[in-house]
Parts: structure tokens; sequence; C-alpha cells
């Protein structure tokens, strides 16, 4: 009710997504009308040309099978460790149907949980004699019941199944906030790598070539972080996103490095479901230029 009253026009255009049949034309239909509020612009999926534009046209017409996989949190992790190795997986202490099945007695006292299916459904515990089970519940619970399909029509999220999963507390005993490095991969190569920072007090997010070269343009409405040093491991990250996005348009490919070793994070296919702007806004067409649609490789 509170995001309603703060954005009525975007609480009405959902609504109005959930009455509409869920197939690709009329996802098509909706993926226009929020396009237009989000974007402040119209979305061309006929000849689109914006890096936004063609991930709204590879939610419509590049919908294979695996990306269901390629999405789960806990299904991507086989998938992954298949490609690049099983060393560089975070383990899983669990997996449940129910927040009620879990056996919090059998976990470490430091643990992550996270539901499969979506993005947000996150409870860190540092200290399980100060976790707050009730809480966590009401907060684990609503996620479950959310199809993450159903916003912003991201497809390959439409049929994981809602499932709740634990993992270990990782942190880097050098750096209390733990950065989360995004490489952007176009066509099976990684072009820029996206640093999240500060997480839990203000997220700041910060653009980088693969040299480490600050990257000239950056997220509309986020800061920036100047201080965020060469991962050591950038050079095997780059080989296992150019690994991991072959034969892929466009993916991005997350990782982790705790403590000098790398740790895969998550597959997106779609970054801020295809809705966020650049600054300068001349980088949204840059960077959509890197993006060959399959009827444009044909070319």
């Amino acid at each position: 009710m509170i995001k309603a009253l703060k954005e009525p026009v975007l609480y009405f255009i959902w609504m109005f997504g959930r009455i509409l049949p869920k197939n690709q034309f009329f996802d098509g239909i909706y993926l226009k009308i929020l396009y237009r509020y989000k974007m402040g612009k119209r979305l061309n999926l006929d000849s689109p040309k914006t890096f936004n534009e063609k991930l709204q046209w590879i939610k419509l017409y590049d919908r294979k099978p695996i990306y269901t996989t390629m999405v789960d949190k806990y299904e991507v992790k086989k998938y992954v460790s298949d490609i690049i190795g099983e060393e560089y997986i975070i383990p899983t202490l669990g997996v449940w149907d129910k927040f009620e099945e879990i056996d919090f007695e059998r976990l470490p006292n430091q643990f992550v949980l996270k539901c499969t299916h979506d993005s947000g459904g996150l409870i860190i515990v540092k200290d399980k004699g100060n976790f707050d089970i009730n809480k966590a519940k009401k907060k684990i619970n609503h996620c479950m019941r959310r199809n993450y399909y159903i916003n912003t029509r991201e497809w390959p999220y439409k049929n994981v199944k809602h499932r709740i999963i634990a993992e270990p507390y990782l942190e880097d005993s050098h750096d209390e906030s733990m950065h989360d490095y995004k490489f952007f991969c176009f066509n099976g190569e990684a072009k820029y790598v996206l640093v999240c920072t500060n997480r839990e007090t203000s997220l700041k997010e910060t653009f980088f070539d693969t040299r480490w070269n600050k990257a000239p343009f950056k997220r509309e409405k986020h800061d920036e972080d100047a201080g965020i040093k060469k991962p050591i491991n950038l050079d095997t990250m780059i080989k296992f996103a150019n690994k991991l996005s072959e034969k892929h348009s466009f993916i991005r490919v997350d990782f982790y490095e705790i403590d000098g070793k790398v740790f895969f994070g998550e597959l997106t296919f779609f970054p801020s479901g295809g809705m966020a702007g650049f600054s300068p806004d001349k980088w949204d067409l840059n960077l959509g230029e890197l993006i060959k649609l399959p009827d444009e490789e044909k070319k």
C-alpha cells in the first residue's frame, strides 16, 4: 500500500500486468507501457538500438529452457561448476520448500538464507544467538509468494521452483565491505565490470573496463566509489565470465573475491529489468551496439 501511494501510476501498471494473459504477445504490450513509464521514451521492439531496448527484445524472443536453470540460485551451481569447476561455487548448507522445514540447529553460527527464484529475499545471519527467526520468516515467506517474472516480464524466472537455500556467510578478512564484481558480457566477451560496494549502508555502483580503467559512464541515480582497487583475480574472473557468456547476446556474470579466492555469484540476463538509464545518456546506445541479436548476427 505504501508503494502504491508513492508511485500510483506504476502500481496501476503492475496491476494491469497481472490481469493480462501471460504470453509473448501480451508481454510485449505490457513491456511497452512499463518502459514508457520507467524510461520516459517509446520502446522500439521492431528495430531495437539501445542496451535497454535490446534487453526487452531478448525477454520476448530469446526464450530457451536452459535459462530457467541459469537464473535458479540453486540449480545454477551445478551448471556453472560443470564449466569452471566446483571449487569456485559457494557451498549449499541446505535447500527447503518451506521456511518451516529449516532445522536451524543444524546450521552454523553464521549463514545466509536466500530464495532461489528472486532478488531481494536475502537474510544475513552473523550471530545465530541474536537471530530473529520470526522477522526472517516474514521476509522469506513474502518473497516465496512473489513471482519475479510478473513485474518486468523476465521470462527465465517464470518457471523457477520457489525454494529456500542456506549458504555459509563469507567475509573478507581484509575488507568488511565485500565487493560484488558484475561482468557485462556481450556475445561471449566481458567488456565492462560493475563493482557494487557499501550494500549495507548506501549502495555505490562503479563501472570499469576490463583493463581496470574507470568507464566513461555510470548508472543514473547511483553514486560511485572512488577507492576501489583492482581485484587480484581480475584475469581469472574475466576468463570465467567469457566462458559462461558464450552463445549469449548479453548476460551479466557475477563473482566475489574473498581472501584472494574467487567465488561465483549469479547469472543475470536483465540487469535492473533492462530499465535503468546511463549517464551520459548516449551510453545506452553505445552499449546497445555491443549486443548482437540473433537477426543481426545473420547480416
